[in-house]
């Protein structure tokens, strides 16, 4: 299966539905249709061959999905940038995968010199902003408009599609190799949990499109002909007036998007009526967010993904019933749900053998969806890739059900005293704290019990909590030994460009110069 099929279909069967919405500029699926054939011309002529890689440094917007389309229409392969890197960054994941074009909109053109001075092969550098293109660089739009369309190149199946730098928790970020076949699996497998009825959706983008998650979603709603409305960045307040404008019916969002959602003074202000669902993933839910998030949002359906690059992303879903009454009763709301459709899990032991159900071990999975290997890394692709199982790094437990429960990464699993603590378990009781408005808890050094259990907290608006307090809460929930047993309060945690909270950042003021014995 190729990628641009979608499209493809579109053309055939919708061509004058909408296909994007950005700032007020909408194009159909005829001039999406057109635009991607004439770029991808545009690029061949730029030097793309088949394999090729091409990047994006950008903010979303309509341009992003072209630049997607027209990257596998012309035969190359992507290579998005995290808009988070600093210049060395983006320099080590052109040169590493050899980038021989890049893609840069109006808020990136001030690291375009750093770029090109630093780069052992300095990229051809278009621009893809509302912006005049500045002397020295191709203009986006004129590239377009002098373009000749092309004929679909329909590389697909195992073909790369994409080349995607992880964060670079340990080391160098090493590049994610995904097929078009995992690609188009994921997205199908998406469908096959999410979708009701064949008509197509409203939806709004707003996780970042060099994200895998946005990415492969992206996919699913052009093989549907959705409507995809477009914005740069999250920002709550934009997103409140965006459901009701544009009627949109869901949106994808990490955990801490949507408790600023629920924090923002617009929250209320606007009628969300049109919203059906909202997916949620990238990290777990603490169970104090989910609580305000079913009080304000009754009406809505909670879906939660577990996923991760490698999987392309998707590998499990707990769908809307598990977060109502009854699964808050049974405890299946805490669950990340299921194998998606395609996709095959297990829980082992360190040595690969499967764990009895209720035991923590190591998740893995295969499926269509599971990436090819790292790109030129053999040593670390063994060691994620072993019988054909990715060995996800995540620790869990499965029900008698087939639900999956993750306690934690495994490299952020605590040890403290001989015992294992789950960070998230001790996230989720503290959350449930009324002046908790989010939290992460991390290992620490401790000269007797080897790490000790800390909690950094970021309060509620106008909240003042007391340690002594949240420690009372905690010790009535867990055991001892997984109470906090220091507490730091922060105005901000911080986050990854993706929305995740960087728990090695708020690890590394204490572990610098000491090695971790966990991760």
């Amino acid at each position: 299966m190729y990628l641009t099929q979608g499209l493809h279909r579109c053309m055939q069967q919708t061509p004058d539905d909408r296909a994007t919405v950005f700032q007020g500029r909408t194009q159909t699926f005829r001039t999406l249709h057109g635009r991607v054939s004439r770029l991808a011309g545009a690029l061949q002529a730029q030097g793309m061959a088949p394999g090729d890689r091409v990047s994006m440094l950008a903010l979303n917007s309509d341009r992003y999905i072209e630049y997607m389309l027209a990257v596998w229409w012309g035969g190359g392969v992507l290579n998005p940038v995290n808009i988070r890197w600093s210049v060395p960054e983006i320099v080590y994941s052109l040169d590493d995968c050899d980038t021989g074009i890049l893609i840069v909109d109006d808020q990136f053109l001030p690291m375009v010199p750093g770029i090109l001075a630093g780069a052992r092969r300095p990229p051809c550098v278009i621009h893809a902003g509302e912006q005049r293109a500045p002397d020295g660089l191709l203009g986006y739009e004129a590239l377009i408009a002098a373009a000749t369309p092309v004929p679909d190149a329909f590389r697909g199946g195992n073909d790369l599609a994409s080349i995607m730098y992880t964060g670079g928790t340990t080391g160098k970020p090493k590049g994610v190799m995904q097929s078009h076949l995992n690609l188009w699996a994921s997205a199908v497998s998406r469908m096959a949990q999410y979708r009701e009825g064949s008509g197509a959706f409203v939806s709004l983008q707003v996780a970042p499109l060099f994200h895998t998650a946005a990415m492969a979603r992206a996919v699913g709603h052009i093989v549907m002909g959705d409507v995809q409305v477009i914005q740069p960045g999250f920002v709550p307040a934009a997103v409140l007036a965006a459901v009701e404008q544009e009627k949109i019916e869901e949106l994808l969002l990490v955990p801490t998007m949507l408790q600023a959602l629920l924090a923002d003074p617009a929250f209320g202000r606007h009628d969300l009526s049109s919203l059906r669902r909202i997916s949620y993933g990238a990290s777990p839910i603490s169970a104090g967010l989910l609580d305000r998030a079913l009080a304000a949002l009754p009406d809505i359906d909670f879906f939660h993904a577990y996923g991760m690059t490698e999987a392309s992303p998707l590998i499990t879903v707990n769908p809307p019933g598990n977060h109502r009454h009854a699964g808050r009763q049974s405890g299946l709301y805490r669950s990340a749900g299921r194998a998606s459709a395609g996709v095959t899990m297990r829980i082992v032991d360190p040595e690969g053998n499967e764990v009895p159900r209720h035991t923590v071990g190591e998740i893995i999975v295969r499926g269509a969806n599971v990436f090819s290997g790292y790109w030129n890394r053999p040593k670390e692709t063994a060691e994620a890739l072993r019988d054909g199982w990715l060995y996800t790094g995540d620790g869990g437990y499965m029900d008698d059900e087939g639900y999956l429960f993750i306690v934690d990464r495994l490299k952020d699993m605590i040890v403290t005293g001989g015992e294992n603590v789950y960070s998230a378990e001790v996230e989720s009781v503290l959350s449930l704290h009324p002046d908790v408005a989010s939290c992460a808890v991390i290992g620490i050094p401790d000269a007797d019990w080897g790490e000790a259990v800390h909690a950094v907290v970021v309060p509620h608006a106008g909240r003042n909590p007391d340690e002594a307090a949240l420690r009372e809460h905690c010790r009535a929930a867990l055991a001892h030994y997984k109470c906090p047993r220091s507490i730091e309060f922060r105005a901000d945690l911080p986050l990854s460009a993706a929305g995740k909270i960087l728990k090695r950042d708020l690890r590394d003021a204490y572990w610098r110069g000491q090695a971790r014995q966990v991760g």
